[in-house]
Order: C-alpha cells, then structure tokens, then sequence
C-alpha cells in the first residue's frame, strides 16, 4: 500500500485522525474537526492511525465522485473491504464477503437476488403491519417514567421488522439485536478474548440460518429474504462464508440504520426544539422531515474503498492500493450543500441529497423501508402529542463506523 502524502498537509494529525472510536463519544469535537478538514480542502491523507495510513474524502461532491467509479475504486472484500477496519492476514477466522463488499459482476446477482423484497409494491405490503406494530409500542410506553428510547423502541421496532423480513420466529426476534451488536462491535477488534467470543456468536447466528435454510430449501418460493436466497441463481450457492456475510449486511443494515435515526429523534428534540415542533405542529412536513432527519443523524458515519489505480480527485493524487475513507457524517454537513447544515430543519428544499444511504451501485438496497418505518413512527408520535424528553446522558456507540447510540434515557409525555 502506497503510504506517502500527496504534497503538504496543513493539519495536525490529531485533527487529521478522525478514525479513534473513543473520540466518537465526544461527538461535538468530530463535527469540528470534519469542518475544520473541509475548510482545508477535499481530501486528506492521515499517514497513519491504528487502522494504517488512509485518505479522509470530507466534501459532498467528491464522495459521490468516488462512489461513482467502482471501477477505480474497490468495495470488495479480498481488496481490504467497506470499513476503515482492515483484517488481519494472519486471521483465524474466515473472511465474510458479503454483496456489498463485492465488486461488479457478483455485487450485480447477489444485490438483485434481495431487492424485490424492498420495491414500492412490497413497502405498501408491509405498511399496514409497520403502523400497527408502531401503534401498539407507543400506546404502551409508560408515561412520566425513565425508559431507555432505545431499548424500548428503537430497538423493538427495527427488530420487529428484521423478523418479519427474514419470517424468523418471532419469540426470539431479540437475538437479530444480539447478532447485529456483534457483528459491528469494534471493541473486540484487537482484544483476543473478545474476539474469540464475538466468533462464538457469530457461528451461533450462522447455526441458527443455516437451520432455517434447510428447513425452507424444499419448499416454494416465499417473499422472506431466506426463501429469495435459496431460488435465485446468484445466491443458491453460496459459500457459508458468503451466507453469513450476506446475512451480516442484512441484518447490520436492517437494524443500525434505521435503529439508529429512530433515536435520532430524542437528541433533535433535545437540540433543535424549533424544528421538531414545527414538524409536529404540520404533518405534511414529515415526509420530508424523515430525510432531514437521516441526514442529520448520518447513521452509517464512514464506508470505505480501495484504489485499484492512481486517480486524481480532489487535485489530490490517491495511488493504487491507498484505503480511501468516505466519511458521510462530513459530507451530510457539507455547508456547500447545506445551509445551516448542523440544524434540524424540516423544511430544508434539499434534504434529500443526504448520502447516508451511500451513492451509486451501493446504495442501501433497503432505504425505502428505512424511510417508510421513520416515516410512521414520526407520524404515529405527531398523532399522540408525544413529547420525549432527554433526563440523563446519553451512551454513545463506540465506533467510527455505526453513528448512534446505546442508551437513552428518557421520559414521555403527551399533550
């Protein structure tokens, strides 16, 4: 891997370094210094961090520039991956390929085999039983009492959805939470131990799947993303390897990310009062207030690439085999684009240029049912006059990657 600047840099490394998951929690001084990177320029190389040496791609345009060149720039798992996290080449376990960390042509068969579960047609299929589910949560919630948002919603919400998505039995819905939590546990990257556990349950999940495969393997065709795995020509075959990676994305991408906005709405009525109350006084700014709310949560903070050959972006020469680092979390505050852009604004024309669900062939093959599950939960809230307030510190994740949060206590009222 090339490891020598482009030219000077004008940053200290510890601005320069955006990478450390403990400076995650202190989430206003990352706002700062990804304000600080896009101030000095587009691009940035850190020549090095725990993670090797990487470029830091902070503006708006040209992420979706490197997004828009898979063929330049690599998402597939043998070429170092999604995330700015590396695997070791000494690993005793086996890497996990999944489609989106695959390059075109395989990307192309596996993603096509999982969209038909996530066309228009099947979220006005599924937004009866959302709403419903929705309803009952909130009408449930004790009122004037501490609960944690995220347990008791966040998380029950998307969990719920993950089970029906995959027709897995709904007794245990809890142990998809369990399995994503791991899968994205960056605190066992590099303790033996931990990681030796995080294996252990990452073979239970595999276990669990490949049971209720071969339960299914026989039958006819269903609309469950298992049942679309095992008739479609691309997925039929796969590597347990591969299905466990596939069912890593899906899982990952099901829960954190709509997790994770879904919690968002605390911290935006805690921060930006104004705008929460306008778009609960008018309904009809909640379509577009559900892509306001993506892009100021940001929930996925970073993805990652690989040069395959020198390209200039930027003025900035990235050299074959450089880790390229996309961080969203910047672009969505881009004041180019976005005025105002820390603010929650309801209103905002543009709201949908957001990036968090990524650009081009790797856009997230779920954002529609993203949005539709935000969607109802703001509308189910803006119904009851629920008021959710903040009533102790919140427990951030402990990642550069997953944006969001483990704990938030709070209190609920109405009216």
């Amino acid at each position: 891997m090339a490891t020598l600047a482009q030219g000077p840099e004008p940053l200290p490394l510890d601005v320069l370094d955006i990478s450390k998951p403990q400076d995650w929690l202190e989430y206003r001084d990352i706002l700062d210094r990804f304000r600080m990177m896009r101030a000095a320029g587009p691009l940035h190389w850190c020549p090095e961090s725990e993670y090797g040496p990487y470029w830091s791609v902070v503006t708006h345009q040209h992420i979706q520039e490197v997004e828009g060149r898979p063929d330049i720039f690599s998402s597939a798992w043998d070429k170092g991956g999604i995330t700015i996290f590396d695997r070791k080449p000494d690993a005793a376990e086996p890497p996990l390929p999944m489609f989106i960390a695959m390059d075109r042509p395989q990307h192309t068969g596996q993603r096509r085999t999982v969209s038909p579960a996530f066309t228009p047609a099947e979220m006005l299929r599924h937004e009866p039983h959302i709403r419903r589910r929705t309803a009952e949560l909130l009408d449930s919630l004790p009122e004037g009492e501490s609960f944690d948002w995220v347990d008791k919603v966040s998380i029950e919400l998307t969990t719920g959805m993950l089970a029906i998505l995959f027709d897995f039995p709904w007794e245990d819905r809890r142990l998809l939470t369990k399995w994503s939590d791991n899968a994205t546990d960056i605190e066992a990257f590099g303790d033996p131990e931990k990681e030796k556990h995080r294996w252990e349950v990452m073979y239970e999940m595999a276990a669990c799947f490949t049971e209720l495969w071969n339960e299914r393997k026989d039958r006819e065709p269903r609309p469950d993303l298992i049942s679309m795995m095992i008739h479609s020509e691309a997925t039929r075959n796969m590597t347990p390897q591969e299905y466990m990676g596939n069912l890593v994305l899906l899982i990952v991408g099901g829960n954190d990310t709509t997790r994770n906005t879904m919690s968002g709405t605390v911290m935006v009525q805690k921060d930006h009062p104004d705008g929460w109350a306008r778009m609960m006084a008018d309904p009809s700014l909640i379509p577009n207030g559900v892509s306001e709310l993506i892009r100021w949560q940001t929930p996925l903070a970073h993805m990652r690439r690989t040069a395959l050959q020198d390209f200039e972006v930027g003025g900035r020469i990235i050299r074959a085999g450089d880790k390229v680092v996309m961080w969203y979390l910047s672009a969505n505050r881009d004041e180019t684009v976005f005025d105002e852009a820390d603010r929650f604004i309801p209103e905002r024309e543009n709201a949908r240029r957001h990036l968090s669900f990524g650009f081009g062939i790797h856009r997230c093959v779920g954002a529609r049912l993203a949005e539709l599950q935000i969607g109802v939960l703001l509308e189910e809230m803006q119904k009851r006059r629920m008021r959710v307030e903040l009533v102790g510190a919140p427990v951030r994740v402990f990642s550069s990657f997953v944006h969001g949060y483990r704990q938030l206590p709070v209190v609920m009222r109405r009216g």
